[in-house]
């Protein structure tokens, strides 16, 4: 009995660690599925407007980039998908027509955007300027879409509706409310915009690289302002609208928010706490500010804070690695949004970029925080949610397939990202290397360029 449930402990764990690490990489490729075909067009459209064809050359290059990353994200998607049904038969068999809308309309989401994505490499020499650029609209807001139906469901996992329980059966499902359930709109908003956030530093740290290295012309200049200058507007919006998720999780999952800071006892006036280790049911060595807490989660310096003795412990999650992956989130965040004032401080000046080379540094830095505090987030979301894959109705350790032998799909799958990830580099460095070469005067090109 003892050996049994050892096993299926550690089946249990291979099933998480399994689903965390191919979430963890599908999710930078789908952010840049998200941002990067904005940012494109954003490219090509100011090449058409100024006549520059800096912006057109960007414009082409980051499309072919695009094109190999769609490729990828179908593969480590794919993957996603089959993972849902094979790892957690539990929770699918028995809701799976509740969340199952989502889903499909994500399907059609990627259908169209594989589509019009064809439709834009292969139209570069083959259409006008404006209905090729009109082309690529599509792209963008199938990106989006996709974004948004996927967090749905899991928004959906947070906080359950649409359905009723008669005689232990599913019955009055509502796929619909399901989808547009409360936690939805914070979750669902705070995701795209980190989507653009990684992008855009992702691709300004590209450029950021390249000019520590000397090379300083126009095309490298603008290859890094245009998407720093996305990313840097997106990040006091999402600073906001974390605001708003942290004040949603405080009123509708104060137990997580109890992990997140390291908050063992119910109280008021409740104190902010900056690093610490949770220890023996104590948050030690952490900063305190004082009613910090009680005030940004409820604009009260005396607001009630629950804690978590007011659950099992069986029902708590990791609080050290939920209220660290808060406080990395957080940290960087903010480091993110001093380096975009940095940006608009100098160019309300000067109109240009910094001069001091530490700021490209921080730039060249921006892609790689950017990714930290996007993957510190999901680990808060998910890894706070336990030990519930769906809050408070279903555990995870119920939803897990009981076949054996979970942990060699775990190595299986750990060696095919270990592949994607040095296939995708290669061809990546690859198309990074390529040398951008004037068309001759006679030969007709929409861009005025050519790569090979």
């Amino acid at each position: 009995m003892g050996l049994a449930a050892g096993a299926a402990a550690v089946d249990l764990g291979a099933a998480r660690m399994q689903m965390a690490l191919s979430l963890g990489w599908h999710i930078v490729i789908a952010c840049l599925g998200v941002g990067m075909p904005a940012i494109t067009l954003l490219a090509e459209w100011r090449g058409h407007r100024t006549g520059d064809n800096n912006y057109r050359l960007l414009a082409r290059r980051w499309a072919r980039a695009l094109g190999v990353l769609f490729a990828v994200g179908a593969v480590s998607g794919t993957i996603l998908s089959f993972e849902m049904g094979i790892l957690w038969p539990g929770m699918m068999g028995v809701y799976g027509e509740v969340i199952g809308l989502p889903f499909s309309l994500e399907g059609i989401a990627f259908f169209v955007e594989a589509i019009f994505l064809g439709i834009y490499l292969y139209a570069w020499d083959r259409l006008r300027p404006v209905p090729h650029l009109l082309s690529g609209i599509p792209i963008v807001l199938a990106g989006v879409a996709s974004a948004f139906f996927v967090v749905t469901a899991n928004a959906w996992m947070q906080q359950p509706t649409g359905y009723r329980v008669e005689g232990g059966r599913i019955v009055a499902v509502d796929p619909w409310a399901a989808m547009f359930n409360r936690a939805t709109p914070p979750q669902t908003v705070h995701m795209i915009l980190a989507a653009f956030m990684v992008a855009g530093f992702l691709m300004a740290g590209v450029y950021a690289v390249a000019m520590l290295r000397g090379r300083r012309d126009r095309y490298h200049r603008l290859g890094l302002l245009l998407p720093l200058t996305v990313a840097a507007a997106v990040t006091p919006v999402q600073i906001g609208v974390g605001d708003w998720a942290a004040h949603f999780v405080a009123e509708y999952q104060p137990v997580k928010l109890a992990a997140m800071e390291g908050v063992f006892r119910t109280g008021r006036g409740v104190p902010l706490h900056l690093g610490g280790i949770a220890v023996d049911g104590e948050l030690k060595y952490a900063l305190e500010i004082p009613y910090g807490l009680s005030l940004l989660a409820h604009w009260n310096p005396d607001a009630e804070i629950t804690g978590l003795e007011q659950v099992p412990p069986a029902d708590w999650p990791p609080v050290n690695i939920v209220h660290w992956g808060f406080q990395v989130m957080v940290m960087l965040g903010f480091a993110l949004l001093l380096l975009a004032a940095c940006l608009a401080l100098s160019w309300k000046r000067r109109r240009d970029l910094p001069e001091s080379p530490w700021f490209l540094r921080g730039v060249a830095l921006s892609g790689v925080a950017a990714v930290l505090a996007l993957e510190s987030g999901w680990v808060v979301t998910e890894v706070g949610r336990q030990p519930w894959i769906v809050f408070r109705v279903m555990r995870t350790s119920e939803a897990v397939n009981p076949a054996p032998g979970l942990v060699y799909g775990f190595v299986l799958v750990t060696a095919v990202y270990a592949v994607l990830t040095v296939a995708t580099v290669y061809v990546m460095r690859r198309l990074a290397r390529d040398v951008p070469v004037p068309l001759a005067p006679q030969e007709p090109d929409v861009t005025g360029y050519k790569v090979v």
